[in-house]
């Protein structure tokens, strides 16, 4: 019985941390993805849109030809319009929620002052969004990019 029990104790150990089973720890891996033939998958993530509503107003008579916080001489014929925080160069969608009619705007002045509007578009754009008439609107806009590179319709 002596030489049993420490013979019994040593295999039901043996079994028990042969059976164990323990997890590498995370990123600590022996085998690279290529080796392994998985590869990690990256998911691209969606572009995030600044979106917000309000009354637009459209200006034009008094500022041709007058240069804007940009440093761009105003053409009241260019997709363009003032808002008070987006970064100068950043291309916005404006959408009359009206008439559902949309333009991209490049953002290369400073404003609207006046209380309750959000932005103000060039005459051109005001034209495209069916808002020259009334003056004001209720849009929203979108901020699509940042990049002066891209192009506005």
């Amino acid at each position: 019985m002596r030489f049993f029990y420490p013979c019994a104790m040593t295999l039901v150990l043996a079994v028990a941390q042969g059976c164990s089973v323990t997890a590498p720890p995370i990123g600590d891996s022996h085998v690279s993805h290529e080796e392994s033939g998985i590869m990690p998958t990256v998911q691209s993530q969606p572009k995030v849109r600044l979106v917000s509503t309000g009354r637009a107003s459209w200006y034009g008579p008094g500022f041709r030809g007058k240069k804007t916080a940009s440093g761009e001489i105003f053409d009241d014929s260019k997709f363009t319009a003032a808002h008070k925080t987006l970064p100068l160069g950043t291309i916005a969608k404006v959408t009359n929620l009206t008439n559902g009619k949309s333009v991209k705007v490049e953002i290369n002045d400073r404003g609207p002052y006046v209380d309750g509007r959000v932005i103000d578009v060039s005459h051109a754009a005001a034209h495209a969004l069916g808002m020259v008439d009334r003056g004001v609107a209720h849009v929203k806009i979108e901020r699509i990019s940042n990049d002066n590179s891209e192009s506005v319709d």
